[in-house]
């Protein structure tokens, strides 16, 4: 966790909400840290049912493997996060302290290990202590309370230097259900997500199918169409629970993707989770600058994307934002390599609403001035536009600067 919060850091937090059925606290059990929390124990009420996206990567680590042990039986009742060691890549020693884990919270608790939920965050390859959650379990349990959710969030900090937390709120059966996020990420961020955390809470009752499809279908546009350095993690975790809660108002469960709330709802947590999405690049490890990639006119939405991602990753364009630099050159470079069609007689470049590039060449009308004024910006567009079919794409990055390559090169000392 660095004591230099990001430039692009939120000017202030949204209030969060209390939403009933959830209660949490955080710790200092030791894990890597010195002086701050670095454990966060969230108890739902019983009727809590959660869905889970997790990690695409081969090397998963023993938390998420767990995780999606459990994810079938839809049922959750609490949630148990780790700082500073991920317990990824170590064999039978993760696997043996993910039981450990899981044995002390639901001995504490009084429920079964099947329930509880498991992520961890930080260095690869250490084993993780587990036992160290015995000496702070009773002092979590006895501190839960609903209301700190910046707490909540900085607890589960690595490189992060600030805590990330959104909320949203909609009407269903005329009252207000709560929808909450909070995540973590700054560094190792990449679609099929990262080293990230996402938590996510609602008050509504939902059934865990329709859970999973509110959380999957919503990942695309928003964790999933971030990257900070390209590199996808072993632990990448999204979780969301539902205490169903908001029953008790008289707010009737959603039990099918049929029912006209399940519309409401995906908005809902679509804005939560782009919001936690944005906030992640915002505090890129080093990064200055906040970059909007969309990608028009591609022969298809994947291509489109597949395009906007080589862009967005690409180390050449992200260190001429850096040094802002209207270099269009390398978009032109990286829209080449994507191996997408493209045809370079028909694309069209914007930087802001400057359009550099078009039809092959540099725009007749291009100002290197303008586009070196837009470069200076702390937020950049860059637009493309293809000119072969109706594909979109956008996906958001930030800039790699001296400050990353220092922060990644000084991770584990």
């Amino acid at each position: 966790m660095s004591t230099t919060v990001s430039p692009l850091a939120p000017k202030s937090y949204p209030d969060m909400p209390e939403i009933d059925g959830v209660q949490f606290a955080t710790a200092e059990a030791g894990i890597k840290y010195e002086g701050r929390t670095d454990v966060l124990l969230v108890t739902v009420s019983e009727e809590t049912t959660v869905a889970g996206v997790f990690t695409k990567s081969k090397c998963s680590s023993a938390p998420v493997d767990w995780c999606k042990d459990k994810l079938p039986g839809g049922k959750a009742r609490a949630l148990l996060v780790n700082s500073g060691n991920a317990n990824a890549f170590t064999g039978k020693k993760g696997r043996a302290s993910v039981e450990l884990s899981a044995d002390i919270v639901a001995n504490s608790l009084g429920c079964a290990k099947d329930e509880i939920y498991l992520a961890s965050t930080g260095v690869i390859g250490e084993p993780l202590p587990a036992e160290k959650f015995s000496r702070v379990i009773e002092e979590l349990k006895n501190a839960q309370d609903g209301a700190n959710w910046l707490d909540a969030a900085k607890a589960i900090m690595t490189t992060d230097t600030y805590p990330k937390v959104a909320t949203s709120t909609v009407e269903l059966d005329g009252e207000t259900v709560t929808i909450n996020g909070i995540a973590k990420g700054a560094g190792m961020i990449a679609p099929d997500m990262a080293t990230m955390l996402s938590f996510v809470f609602t008050d509504a009752a939902i059934a865990p199918d329709v859970l999973q499809d509110l959380l999957s279908g919503e990942t695309g546009g928003s964790f999933n169409a971030v990257t900070v350095d390209s590199d996808t993690s072993t632990s990448d975790t999204v979780l969301f629970f539902a205490t169903g809660s908001a029953a008790a108002k008289g707010v009737a469960p959603v039990t099918s993707l049929d029912d006209p709330r399940v519309s409401v709802l995906r908005a809902a947590l679509g804005d939560v989770m782009l919001d936690l999405a944005h906030q992640i690049v915002r505090d890129g490890e080093g990064a200055r600058k906040f970059v909007e990639v969309r990608v028009e006119g591609a022969e298809s939405n994947s291509s489109a994307k597949t395009i906007a991602l080589s862009i967005a990753n690409s180390p050449l364009v992200k260190t001429a934002v850096a040094g802002e630099d209207a270099n269009w050159g390398r978009v032109v470079m990286a829209v080449g390599k994507a191996g997408e069609p493209a045809d370079r007689d028909r694309l069209a470049i914007w930087f802001g609403d400057i359009r550099v590039a078009v039809e092959g060449e540099r725009d007749p009308d291009y100002s290197e001035e303008a586009a070196s004024a837009v470069m200076q910006q702390e937020d950049i567009f860059l637009r493309v536009d293809l000119g072969l079919g109706d594909g979109v794409a956008t996906v958001w990055t930030c800039d790699l600067t001296k400050e990353y390559v220092a922060i990644n090169g000084d991770y584990r000392s």
